[in-house]
């Protein structure tokens, strides 16, 4: 059975629907062995799948293949998520306090962002919502 990439990030649950997951491939967010793919780049078992998804890059093991939409139980059987903890840690900061992130290295007191940081910043935040 072979399955285009982005149905199978559909069907495993990384994204709610297959134009988010095609448009992910398009702009070179997601990675197979290393290399960015097209969305009807096939996918295999045994295939490492990297999404990129700020501020970390999630990595996925594949598992199972499928075509079709499967409820969250049997999605769970599609993927193994290898991505490291530390970078797990880093998300979850992020989605408490996305500021922490970018401003980690401004001294405490060092007054207000610059037009530059905070223009980074509201990309950052719209990436993250779609």
């Amino acid at each position: 059975m072979i399955t285009r990439i982005d149905q199978w990030l559909w069907a495993a649950r990384l994204f709610k629907t297959r134009t988010r997951a095609n448009q992910a491939c398009r702009s070179g967010k997601i990675h197979i062995a290393g290399n960015a793919v097209k969305s009807a780049h096939p996918v295999r078992i045994g295939d490492t799948v990297a999404v990129a998804q700020t501020p970390i890059v999630r990595q996925y093991l594949v598992k199972e293949l499928a075509a079709k939409r499967v409820s969250a139980a049997l999605a769970q059987k599609l993927l193994e998520e290898i991505t490291p903890a530390a970078d797990l840690e880093k998300l979850a900061l992020f989605r408490r306090d996305p500021l922490s992130l970018i401003f980690a290295h401004r001294p405490k007191g060092s007054g207000r962002p610059t037009k530059k940081e905070r223009r980074s910043l509201e990309e950052m935040l719209r990436e993250e919502k779609s």
